[in-house]
């Protein structure tokens, strides 16, 4: 009898591939005598690969080497050569169809997830909306593997040991190997898309108030883009508190470690809100075009840290990415700094050293 092998598929962007962390843990940890193997991007083994002794991590580069209908054939008779019993498709796309298609045809036990479009186009219809919460995507992955015949109960705490990951690993010439500041604070001011970003002149009075508050923080800028090009040069030079990550850190895995010792993160609706909740970092998210009743609200983060404010109108999307119909964004203009700066303070003021 075959030893049982469940393949997990999930492609896509950063924070959808980061929200499947909890649930491949809790399978692992609660059928340690099942292999997995998580098929994703590159960028998503150091989720993985130290997740725990039954989990592997295989990469497939869909726009070169598995590009097209040939590259997907390729792909998955590379994949059946793992001796598969089970096929769980966390994506449930072209791409992940077709592969599934195939594992359907040579009689795998196969499943896909249900993304309950129904709900989420009654949540952003400009007409008769509903706010209703809809399942959130660690459901929707969790039912997929129950579907398979692996129910589990979802348990994860962070993808590091207490205490954080280790801060020897990063670049030893950089302010971030060793944090002696009192009080270390993350920001991710920026998203995809502009209806879930709140705008640069504000968050930047956000981070003088906080610079303002509390003198002796570090204030860490996370991101990589034109945006953060951008801006992230100027609020350094005005606010000397503030570092900018990516001038010192140069993968996933380093900005997981220094988020896993910050005493809170600042975040859009992004996929920086998800890596620093696999590290058990509480966040502060600011929702504008979206809304967490769409099921994307980070891993264990308290309703309570999103900061939003009620618009018939919102949420117009699920991703964020319609152009505003009112065409002011308001939903994001209209958070004032001192709404953002009061939730951060009310997480620091549990923090006993605060």
């Amino acid at each position: 009898m075959k030893k049982e092998h469940i393949l997990i598929i999930r492609f896509s962007a950063l924070g959808d591939v980061a929200m499947a962390v909890p649930v491949v843990y809790s399978l692992a940890h609660q059928y340690p005598d099942v292999r997995i193997t998580v098929l994703s991007r590159g960028f998503a083994r150091p989720f993985f690969e130290n997740l725990a002794p039954n989990v592997g991590f295989m990469e497939a580069d869909l726009k070169r080497e598995y590009r097209g209908i040939k590259g997907l054939n390729a792909l998955y008779r590379r994949l059946t050569a793992k001796q598969f019993t089970a096929v769980a498709d966390l994506h449930n796309v072209l791409r992940s169809d077709f592969l599934r298609m195939r594992f359907n045809i040579g009689r795998y036990n196969v499943a896909h997830i249900d993304k309950h479009r129904k709900g989420r186009r009654r949540l952003t219809s400009s007409n008769n909306k509903q706010l209703i919460q809809q399942p959130t995507s660690f459901q929707n992955y969790a039912d997929v593997l129950d579907r398979l015949g692996y129910p589990i109960e979802l348990d994860f705490h962070s993808i590091f040991p207490e205490g954080g990951g280790d801060l020897s690993l990063l670049p030893g010439n950089s302010p971030l190997s060793t944090l002696h500041s009192p009080l270390n604070i993350g920001i991710a001011p920026f998203a995809a898309h502009q209806g879930k970003v709140y705008p640069p002149q504000l968050m930047e009075k956000v981070i003088e108030q906080l610079t303002k508050k509390h003198p002796e923080a570090k204030l860490f800028l996370f991101g990589r883009g034109e945006q953060e090009d951008e801006f992230f040069p100027q609020w350094c030079a005005r606010y000397p508190q503030c570092i900018h990550v990516a001038d010192f850190l140069e993968s996933i895995k380093q900005e997981l470690i220094l988020m896993s010792h910050l005493d809170v993160m600042l975040s859009m609706d992004s996929a920086n809100m998800h890596l620093a909740s696999l590290v058990a970092t509480p966040v502060v998210s600011v929702w504008g075009a979206t809304h967490p009743y769409a099921g994307f609200m980070g891993w264990n983060q308290g309703s309570e840290n999103a900061v939003q404010i009620p618009l018939d109108c919102r949420p117009c999307s699920i991703f964020g990415q319609k152009a505003c119909r009112r065409g002011d964004y308001a939903c994001m203009t209209r958070i004032a700094p001192e709404t953002i700066v009061e939730r951060i303070e009310q997480i620091l003021s549990q923090k006993p050293h605060v």
